[in-house]
């Protein structure tokens, strides 16, 4: 793990690092306060700190106070190396964000006691923040498919169509959905139904552009959204979404078969709320079927497109 180590006296430095090599941490050396927060503050920063109270420039206290400014998602945890030893001393530097003190000069088996509390203290951190974590994409992601839920993906939807309205650009969406999936079930099985649902998944993420997100919107469908794009080229991606998924060859055990989809697209005009524009988009999706499935279909108040121009 690695340990910043800052102190203007060299010799000191010189000591603290070996000391810390010897204890098996990887030291990073900083001669004065303002090379000790840019460390601490890198992208790869240390999460361990010993930072003498006394340095040019920016002294521990005032390192220990940017620090803290910053609201880190896993801070480091700051040790100040310290002369000054009186109650009064030890609270403000505790105050201004210090998470233990060590006198200085300091001994040694007492400074690497207070490192391994500090080093279980990170690790116990890092744990928590990766739950946390794992919790949120849980939250947000379909088990099945690993993109975006409904949830997730018509919030999203609501923030580009946002977006769309303060910028003046165009934002299509679309609705697919796997054509004749029952049968799929009924002749496979469930677990083939699955596999197909990853298969398709993957295969529309292969055609999607980086930027447009993709989420399922429940059962065998699912929600495409589109910033920048108008009906018209919306319909031109969805129409390669659609190509690509009716090429696809799909094995499940012993079997191999074949799906198609549908899709319906619909433009963001002035007016629209997000049920609306999802509405016309459903709608545009039962025109699709109605007319044959496999196939794409923008809804009448997407032809116009003259409320937000083509961008780029």
């Amino acid at each position: 793990m690695k340990v910043l180590a800052a102190d203007d006296d060299a010799t000191s430095l010189l000591l603290l690092t070996r000391v810390l090599a010897r204890w098996g941490y990887e030291a990073v050396p900083a001669r004065d306060g303002a090379g000790a927060l840019a460390a601490l503050l890198a992208e790869d920063a240390p999460s361990l700190a010993i930072i003498d109270w006394m340095m040019p420039e920016l002294d521990g206290i005032e390192v220990c106070r940017r620090l803290r400014e910053q609201e880190l998602a896993l801070p480091p945890y700051v040790i100040l190396l310290t002369a000054r030893d009186g109650k009064e001393d030890i609270v403000t530097g505790l105050n201004a964000g210090a998470n233990d003190y060590v006198g200085k000069p300091f001994d040694a088996d007492e400074l690497r006691a207070r490192l391994d509390v500090g080093r279980r203290y990170v690790e116990m951190n890092q744990k928590l923040l990766a739950a946390l974590e794992a919790l949120e994409r849980q939250a947000l992601t379909d088990s099945l498919t690993g993109i975006l839920n409904r949830g997730a993906v018509v919030c999203r939807l609501k923030e580009e169509m946002a977006r769309a309205d303060r910028e003046g650009t165009p934002l299509s969406a679309a609705i697919l959905d796997i054509d004749h999936f029952k049968v799929v079930n009924d002749t496979f099985g469930h677990l083939a139904g699955d596999e197909a649902l990853r298969v398709v998944v993957r295969s529309c993420q292969e055609v999607l552009r980086a930027y447009d997100l993709f989420g399922r919107y429940g059962g065998e469908e699912f929600l495409l959204v589109l910033p920048s794009t108008t009906a018209e080229s919306a319909r031109l991606i969805c129409e390669r979404v659609r190509a690509q998924v009716e090429a696809l060859n799909i094995h499940w055990q012993n079997h191999t078969f074949r799906v198609t989809v549908s899709l319906g697209v619909a433009a963001l005009h002035p007016g629209l709320d997000v049920d609306s524009l999802l509405g016309l988009a459903d709608h545009a999706l039962y025109q699709a079927k109605e007319r044959g499935r496999n196939r794409v279909e923008c809804s009448e108040e997407a032809e116009g497109e003259a409320a937000y121009p083509q961008s780029g």
